[in-house]
């Protein structure tokens, strides 16, 4: 049995016990009026009534047909004992009591009677015997009419009950399983746009870098230079195609071209090493790189992967715009930030005039570095240089 249909079960076993047990308490406060019943039949019935919200509390925790039975004897008891036992019930409080057993409490038990055959066979023999004695109790053909219309009512209602979860579950179950779905296929869609938006930067960040060289005939660039990085943005587009991360590969290692392999997991890698590749790549490409600041600084490798390729695109829109051969780069930290000031005495530009839609500074920068938490700020004037700050968690 599925989750679904054991919650529907313990909804209805619940359902019982509460119909069943509400019910059985108004029976026996009508029972108890005075002169509602016989006094010996009273004291008779009350350890019967304790067998009987017994059972009913059984069956609102078990599928056991076992309390549902010892339910039904009990109460058809308690109905026998009213009727039969010293001078019988009076017309008002004693036939209450009686019509609230038969007619309610016990069926209660048609709650948790619906499924299978077997149960749905006790339910129909539950309800011809218990409602056959509640009826032969009253006087009269006008009082025997409206028992038995009360006792065929009372059997319906929960039954009705029963048979309306039990269809609605599958319902729920479907639509559940349509949320699912649902949600499934926005992750994916969302997985899939980050992979996207992650390859576009990357794209942006190396191969377009690259062509933008080409097309300028590599002015300021060393030919073995180019010819480095333009190995460095094959091997890359050769992973992108095949769907796995790029590699950095150690100092003084090349990469096999056919190699293919996630990101290595480094919990706290030592930012230093890392920046002096950052440099060295630059150096090659023209642009002079002074360090300031912190030489080392721990971070998590995501969060390290965004900082340092948010700081190369910085760099390289140095390179590419600020019409200077230098740089300067300071790396701060504290308690809870990681700060690197990326700073030019370039030909500047107005704020202003940036555009949106390209992928330069508002993906490969900004929307970078807000996937990790971290923030970018950019400061220039046309003719007084630029200054960007770059701020990620530790």
């Amino acid at each position: 049995m599925d989750l679904i249909a054991k919650e529907r079960e313990r909804l209805l076993q619940r359902a019982a016990r509460a119909y069943g047990l509400g019910f059985s308490g108004v029976a026996l406060i009508c029972a108890i009026l005075p002169g509602a019943v016989d006094p010996l039949a009273l004291a008779i019935s009350l350890p019967l009534f304790a067998v009987l919200v017994l059972a009913q509390i059984r069956m609102g925790m078990g599928r056991s047909l076992g309390w549902v039975v010892l339910a039904l004897v009990a109460g058809a008891a308690i109905i026998a004992v009213y009727r039969y036992v010293g001078v019988g019930p009076s017309p008002e409080a004693g036939y209450a009591a009686i019509t609230e057993l038969g007619a309610a409490s016990l069926a209660a038990c048609a709650i948790v009677l619906t499924s299978g055959a077997l149960r749905i066979a006790l339910l129909v023999v539950a309800f011809l015997g218990v409602g056959a004695l509640t009826v032969l109790t009253s006087d009269g053909d006008a009082h025997m009419l409206r028992t038995g219309g009360l006792v065929v009512l009372g059997w319906i209602v929960p039954t009705a009950i029963a048979i309306w979860i039990s269809a609605g579950v599958p319902q729920v179950e479907k639509r559940i399983a349509s949320i699912g779905r649902a949600h499934r296929a926005e992750r994916q869609a969302s997985e899939l746009e980050a992979q996207r938006r992650q390859s576009a930067r990357l794209l942006h960040d190396t191969v377009l870098a690259t062509l933008t060289l080409l097309a300028h005939s590599g002015v300021g660039v060393k030919p073995g230079a180019l010819r480095e990085q333009a190995g460095d943005d094959a091997r890359l587009l050769r992973q992108l195609r095949l769907g796995s991360a790029p590699v950095t590969p150690p100092e003084g290692e090349d990469l096999v071209s056919t190699q293919t392999s996630p990101l290595p997991v480094m919990e706290e890698p030592v930012l230093g090493t890392t920046l002096e590749s950052v440099q060295q790549r630059f150096s090659r490409m023209g642009l002079q790189v002074s360090w300031h600041g912190t030489g080392q600084v721990l971070l998590p490798s995501e969060v390290l992967d965004a900082f340092l390729l948010a700081l190369a695109e910085c760099l390289e829109n140095v390179r590419r715009h600020s019409g200077v051969t230098e740089a300067h780069v300071t790396i701060t930290e504290d308690e809870t930030i990681v700060r690197a000031l990326v700073t030019d005495s370039g030909v500047g530009f107005d704020i202003n005039d940036i555009d949106d839609a390209k992928l330069g500074f508002t993906e490969s920068v900004v929307a970078r570095l807000r996937d990790v938490g971290g923030n970018a700020r950019l400061f220039s004037a046309p003719g007084s240089g630029t200054t960007v700050v770059l701020e990620v968690p530790r």
